[in-house]
C-alpha cells in the first residue's frame, strides 16, 4: 500500500529552500507503485525528482510525487559502447560518477549538474560543449491518464535548447520512470570548452582523460556556482538567448566584448550571464535573496526568502536586461 502524506513542507525536497506545503505527498519506487496511486487520484499532479529546477511561490494544492524509481541495469556491452537503462530516481551526478569510473564516455562534461536522471531529458540538460540528448538512445514514460507505458526515441523527445517534447506538447502528460544511453568506451575527448581547457593546464594534465574531464568540470562548477545544501539555488536560472546574426552584429557595434557562440543553425548564443552582469545584478542583495557573487546566472536564496519575492526578483533582472539589450531573457526554472 502506497502512504500519502498531507500538508508537509515541501522545503527538504527543492534546492531553492522554499517553504511551502503540499496538500498530498507520496514517494513512490516502482512502476507499480506509481499505477497504483494514478488509478485512484482525482487531484492535480506535479512530479518531482531532485527538485533543482523547480520554483514554488504558493502552496501546491494537489498531489506531489515524489520519483525514486532507482537502478541501473546493462542492455548491451560490446568492445565501442554499453547501453544502459537507469531508473528516473537516480541522482545525476552519483550515476555521472559511475560512468566515469567504469570508463563510459559521453556524460563527463555533464558532471555536477543537480537533478536526477530522469529530469535529463526533460530538460535537455547541457553543459561545456555537451547536450544529454547526444547520450540518450529513448525514455521510457508513463502516461498519466491511463497508465501505459511509452516508449519515446530520441527523435519523437523533440530535443531541443533546455527543452523537450515533456516540456512543451506533452507537459504533464507523462511520468519519465527511466532512460536509455548509449556511452562509448573508445572516448573522444571534448575539452573545447575554454574554461576546461584552462582547468587542465592548472591540474598539469597534457593528454585529458574522461575522469580528468570531469574533474576539471567539477573544479569549475565548485568554483563558480553555490552548493544548494549550503546555499539555496537551482543552478542557472535563466537560459542563455538565442539571437539572429543581424541582432548578433547590431550588439557587437556597441558591445564588441559581447560573448556570442554561432549555432548550426547560423543563430547566435548570447551568454545571459554577461547581459546580467553587464546591467550591474552580479552580487545584488535584496533582503534574504539575491544573484549569487561569482555567478551572475544564479538566483539565491540567502535563507527565509519567499518564492513570490524569487520570481518577483528574477521579473526585475528580466526587464533590466529587456531595455539595455533589447533581448527578452526567458527562466529555465520551472515556476509552481
Amino acid at each position: 500500500m502506497v502512504e500519502l502524506k498531507h500538508n508537509i513542507s515541501l522545503k527538504p525536497f527543492n534546492t531553492f529552500g522554499i517553504d511551502v506545503q503540499t496538500e498530498s505527498f507520496v514517494e513512490i519506487n516502482s512502476i507499480v507503485k506509481l499505477q497504483e496511486i494514478l488509478k485512484n487520484n482525482q487531484k492535480e499532479i506535479l512530479i518531482l525528482g531532485g527538485g533543482s529546477n523547480i520554483l514554488f511561490t504558493k502552496k501546491f494544492g494537489g498531489l506531489l510525487i515524489k520519483n525514486n524509481i532507482k537502478g541501473i541495469e546493462l542492455v548491451n556491452d560490446n568492445e565501442n559502447e554499453v547501453i544502459l537503462k537507469v531508473g528516473a530516481g537516480e541522482n545525476w551526478h552519483d550515476f555521472v560518477m559511475y560512468c566515469v569510473s567504469k570508463n563510459y564516455a559521453g556524460l563527463e562534461n555533464l558532471s555536477l549538474i543537480p537533478g536526477t536522471v530522469g529530469a535529463s531529458p526533460m530538460q535537455n540538460i547541457g553543459a561545456y560543449g555537451v547536450e544529454v540528448k547526444e547520450s540518450i538512445i529513448s525514455v521510457e514514460a508513463l502516461n498519466i491518464k491511463d497508465g501505459t507505458i511509452r516508449n519515446f526515441s530520441n527523435a519523437e523527445c523533440e530535443f531541443d535548447y533546455r527543452s523537450s517534447i515533456f516540456k512543451t506538447s506533452q507537459k504533464g502528460k507523462y511520468f519519465i520512470t527511466s532512460v536509455v544511453f548509449q556511452l562509448s568506451k573508445k572516448p573522444t575527448i571534448n575539452s573545447s570548452y575554454g574554461a576546461i581547457e584552462e582547468e587542465l593546464k592548472i591540474m598539469g594534465v597534457v593528454n585529458p582523460t574522461i575522469q580528468d574531464i570531469s574533474k576539471a568540470v567539477i573544479n569549475i562548477r565548485s568554483s563558480k556556482l553555490p552548493n544548494p545544501n549550503e546555499l539555496g539555488n537551482s543552478g542557472s536560472f535563466f537560459k542563455n538567448p538565442v539571437v539572429s546574426i543581424s541582432k548578433k552584429n547590431l550588439l557587437l557595434e556597441k558591445y564588441p566584448s559581447i560573448p556570442h557562440y554561432l549555432q548550426n543553425d547560423g543563430s547566435f548564443k548570447i551568454a545571459a550571464g554577461w547581459l546580467i552582469e553587464t546591467c550591474g545584478w552580479k552580487g545584488k542583495r535584496v533582503d534574504n535573496y539575491g544573484v549569487h557573487t561569482k555567478q551572475a546566472l544564479v538566483i539565491v536564496n540567502y535563507g527565509g526568502a519567499t518564492g513570490k519575492q524569487i520570481l518577483h526578483f528574477s521579473e526585475e533582472i528580466i526587464q533590466s536586461v529587456k531595455s539595455t539589450f533589447d533581448i527578452e531573457l526567458e527562466r529555465e526554472v520551472n515556476i509552481v
